[in-house]
């Protein structure tokens, strides 16, 4: 009986916390001020990049660099990375 209660609350806790799992680049609203168009094809050039990167709060600003330091994670986010790290994210 308690092992059938670990397991259930081990599930019940995972899926209460898998939104967690979400990075800030997998949020679309995090994502969507970066780009041109709505189907986030076209990014904005530079300089629009940037005042878009230094007008957000600190901690997403903070979550996007600490995730595109991730070689794994920053894979499918390559272009928009790049201009992370042109901003200073690599430190």
């Amino acid at each position: 009986m308690n092992i059938k209660n670990v397991c259930l609350g081990a599930v019940a806790l995972s899926m209460i916390s898998g939104a967690a799992f979400a990075g800030a680049l997998d949020s679309p609203d995090n994502m969507a001020p970066f780009y041109t168009d709505s189907s986030m094809k076209t990014m904005k050039p530079k300089e629009e990049f940037k005042t878009t990167f230094m007008s957000m709060p600190k901690e997403k600003q903070e979550a996007m660099k600490k995730e595109c330091n991730d070689a794994a994670m920053s894979k499918p986010y390559a272009e928009f990375c790049a201009n992370v790290q042109a901003l200073g994210g690599a430190n």
